[in-house]
């Protein structure tokens, strides 16, 4: 599996933005997918994660109420709705996916074997 993000862009603080991660390659419902972001100077934290299968869906405190994770198994396609964006939401976001994950690691970046190039979100006060 192959992942590419995309969606990024200049935004003003309050509006949304959807991003996408597209996966290509087999075995795509056996992923779990997750997004990271990274800002300036920080180290890459997590942002949501959507599990393989049944798909249940995990969220950072500082998104949760704000931003939606969604998968299209058909489509192999994973979604990132994000409502209400902030100026501390900008960040270079990447998707990620590794198969089969514990729900224990969904957060851990180093259990993700796989990752996009990310995409850049800029959110402007």
């Amino acid at each position: 599996v192959q992942l590419q993000a995309s969606g990024g862009g200049l935004v003003q603080a309050g509006d949304s933005r959807r991003l996408s991660c597209s996966a290509s390659g087999r075995g795509f419902i056996n992923y779990t997918v997750a997004w990271f972001r990274q800002a300036p100077g920080k180290e890459r934290e997590f942002v949501s994660a959507v599990k393989y299968g049944i798909g249940t869906t995990y969220y950072s405190d500082f998104v949760k109420g704000r931003f939606t994770i969604s998968r299209d198994n058909d489509k192999k396609m994973v979604y990132l709705q994000m409502n209400s964006l902030q100026p501390e939401d900008t960040a270079v976001y990447f998707c990620a996916a590794a198969s089969f994950l514990h729900d224990d690691y969904y957060s851990a970046a180093r259990w993700y074997n796989l990752w996009g190039h990310g995409t850049q979100v800029t959110v402007s006060s």
